[in-house]
């Protein structure tokens, strides 16, 4: 059964089924939804997804119910995705498809993990969780016959391999996606999407916890003039509605900032199909100056003060040596690895099969494996 087009109001340049270069392998549809809105189910539906809800985005599972997790903060990716998507007109499946799949090779305890495991992996290929995320969607799930993988189409792939990553890649699987030039809007957007969702959301959950605070933010301007903005539209506001009203005033204003820019891009370059965008290889999503410079400043203050929080930091020097022991202990001892993954061994090779596994973990699973391997009265 063919798969349909998307909704016919999309603009010029957004990217749709009909263009896509499809899928590596072959299949029969049951239904004929488009091809971006099929990858975004299958995504939704894969194990991987599942497992972001019990890995780190900065506060470790254990911590607290409060805090988001890898899944909630996809989940926020793909609202503002497709609150950008929607004002641009551009395809708003595609852009749900890579805001979901994203965060999928990402490990457990968050970019503490991503670090441990790339330099455990020296000399053999490294570790980038974009990269992971790739070799999820194309190999290491299993949920069809005939082929590893979830058969996503070539722009979801596209878009996975090169969010936030250089375009002139020298890896072996950029060579593939089209090395040196830019994605499509909508994986453009996401770069973005994932920003505006980690800053913002990374504030709610610091001031939760009481590792920042509302006196501290006010040395931010960007945070100081939303947040009086709110101030005078409710003077009586109290402290916590305050932060949930300044948050999404926030959020929005740097989607339409997002906006403008784009828009204003896409005519001064007369962007005006896939192919234009391809060949004029400009990336048209960014902020303004004014918002860039102030959103740095943000980032900033929420790396000092919150990423670098003395009690973070305690967590993240924990889940330095519960990874690095577990990779140790596997590669000294690979008949530790479950069936499926000793199975591997000889095709991949043992520090890559060690490396998938160790990724593959949630906090809580990876906190009970440590358990289970090293504490002497803890049940195997």
């Amino acid at each position: 059964m063919s798969e349909s087009t998307e909704r016919s109001d999309l603009a010029g340049y957004a990217c749709t089924s009909l263009s896509s270069r499809g899928r590596k392998h072959p299949e029969e549809h049951r239904d004929n939804r488009p091809a971006f809105e099929r990858d975004r189910d299958r995504i939704i539906h894969c194990a991987a997804f599942r497992r972001l809800e019990y890995k780190t985005q900065v506060f470790v599972n254990h911590e607290g119910d409060y805090y988001r997790t890898r899944l909630t903060h996809s989940l926020e990716v793909a609202q503002i995705g497709r609150a950008i998507a929607r004002k641009l007109r551009l395809n708003e499946e595609l852009t749900e498809a890579l805001a979901l799949s994203h965060d999928l090779g990402h490990t457990p305890f968050g970019h503490t993990g991503e670090d441990v495991l790339n330099r455990l992996m020296q000399g053999f290929g490294g570790f980038e969780h974009n990269m992971q995320s790739f070799r999820v969607v194309d190999e290491l799930e299993e949920r069809y016959p005939g082929f590893n993988g979830l058969n996503l189409t070539w722009e979801v792939r596209e878009g996975i391999i090169k969010h936030s990553s250089p375009y002139d890649s020298a890896c072996e699987i950029m060579a593939d996606y089209l090395p040196g030039t830019v994605p499509t809007i909508e994986g453009q957007i996401i770069n973005y999407a994932d920003e505006i969702a980690y800053n913002n959301h990374d504030i709610d959950d610091g001031l939760k916890s009481g590792y920042i605070t509302l006196e501290m933010l006010e040395r931010v301007d960007l945070w100081r003039d939303v947040c009086a903005g709110v101030r005078l539209k409710y003077p009586m506001i109290d402290d916590k509605r305050l932060v949930y009203q300044t948050i999404s005033a926030l959020i929005g204003l740097l989607i339409t900032d997002i906006c403008m820019t784009t828009s204003a891009n896409i005519e001064k370059h007369s962007i005006t199909s896939l192919a234009t965008l391809r060949s004029t290889n400009r990336a048209v999503v960014h902020f303004t100056d004014d918002i860039t410079e102030r959103n740095i400043v943000l980032k900033r203050f929420l790396f000092q003060n919150l990423y670098r929080h003395y009690k973070v930091d305690k967590m993240r020097i924990k889940a330095e040596i519960f990874i690095t022991r577990l990779f140790e202990t596997y590669i000294r001892h690979p008949n530790l690895l479950p069936p499926k993954y000793q199975s591997r061994l000889e095709s991949v090779g043992l520090q890559r099969v060690v490396c998938d596994y160790i990724a593959g973990m949630t906090d809580r699973f990876a906190l009970d494996e440590y358990k289970r391997l090293f504490e002497p009265y803890e049940r195997v």
